[in-house]
Parts: C-alpha cells; sequence; structure tokens
C-alpha cells in the first residue's frame, strides 16, 4: 500500500505537490548534526497519526513507541535494536512485535527496510508517493533518502521493456557521507 499523495503529481501535468516540489527529484540530504530532531520525531508522529486516523488503523502503544524509537536515531535500525530501546511497560514485548509494527508501518509508506543492512529507517519522504533511493554510509551507517521520479520512471520503463512488473523500486547506494570524506 503507498502512502497518501497529498498533492498533484508533477509527472501528470506539472503541478507542485503540497510539500512545494515542483521538479524532479526529492534531493538526499544526511541529517546534520545539530538540528531540532524532537521537530523530527513530532512530524513523524503527527503523520502517522493522522494517516492512521484517515485510513480508521490503530496507532496502538506499541506501534507508536516501535516510531518513536526509529526516529529518534537517523540511521537504520534492526527490529532488535528497536526491541532493546522501548520500554514495553509490562506488555508483552520484543523483536515479533516491532516487525509486526514495522509491516504496519512499510505498509503506510512511513518506514523502508534498507535490504543491505537488514534493518530499518523512517522515511523522509513520508508526503508523497514515491520510490526510494537510498544513499548508504559505509563508515558511520547514516543513510539519505532521495525521491527522485526520473529514476522511478526509468526503472518502470526497464522493467516494461523486459515484461517485469515492478513491485518495490527500491536502490540502495552504498559510499561515504560528505562527514565521513564523502564529497560535498
Amino acid at each position: 500500500m503507498a502512502p497518501a499523495n497529498k498533492g498533484a503529481d508533477p509527472d501528470q501535468g506539472g503541478e507542485k505537490s503540497q510539500n512545494g516540489a515542483s521538479g524532479e527529484a526529492q534531493g538526499a540530504r544526511f541529517p546534520v548534526a545539530r538540528h531540532d530532531h524532537a521537530a523530527c520525531v513530532s512530524d513523524a508522529l503527527a503523520h502517522s497519526d493522522a494517516l492512521c486516523r484517515e485510513r480508521s488503523l490503530r496507532l496502538t502503544p506499541n506501534r507508536r513507541q516501535v516510531l518513536e524509537a526509529l526516529v529518534a536515531d537517523h540511521k537504520p535500525l534492526s527490529a532488535y535494536d528497536i526491541a532493546d530501546r522501548i520500554d514495553w511497560q509490562g506488555r508483552r514485548g520484543g523483536p515479533v512485535q516491532v516487525y509486526r509494527a514495522l509491516r504496519f508501518f512499510e505498509d503506510l509508506g512511513l518506514v523502508h527496510r534498507i535490504e543491505s543492512l537488514n534493518a530499518f529507517v523512517a522515511c523522509s519522504h513520508y508526503e508523497e508517493d514515491h520510490g526510494a533511493q537510498f544513499l548508504v554510509c559505509t563508515d558511520c551507517g547514516r543513510v539519505a533518502e532521495a525521491s527522485d521520479r526520473g529514476v522511478k520512471r526509468e526503472i518502470g520503463k526497464l522493467a516494461r521493456q523486459a515484461g517485469f512488473e515492478v513491485h518495490d523500486p527500491v536502490i540502495e547506494i552504498r559510499g561515504l557521507c560528505p562527514d565521513c570524506g564523502g564529497t560535498r
């Protein structure tokens, strides 16, 4: 299930999306060390609350805590890492509950799985439906998410030429972030 597209699709007429993007790409930026992290967490939780209400879904305490743990760090986390960060407050908890919550958020488009790391990261482009491209730093583990519609279209074009049906157009690119020696 793809996330709801809040604005008009620029691919279908060039209109701006609600987040103001009118071009092809949502740029990939690594999170800066000093930023209003409370705003990141607050925005993600508010968006997930609204999306759940809109779709008549329940944001249970377990689900909320899984999302909070994932958003609290700008690095991909395994289900075991997330389970260790949660105060289950007497509730039955562990990796199985975390995996269930992660699947729920993946279906909503709020979480992505980084296959090469067997870990998950909160979506930073949840405003619109997109095919994600990830820049994964091999030194510090941080991830920058990009959403380039041109890349998504080319993947679709190549797949159609091969008679292939794309289900999950995700690309992971490994290298060095600017802080670990990459270029700016």
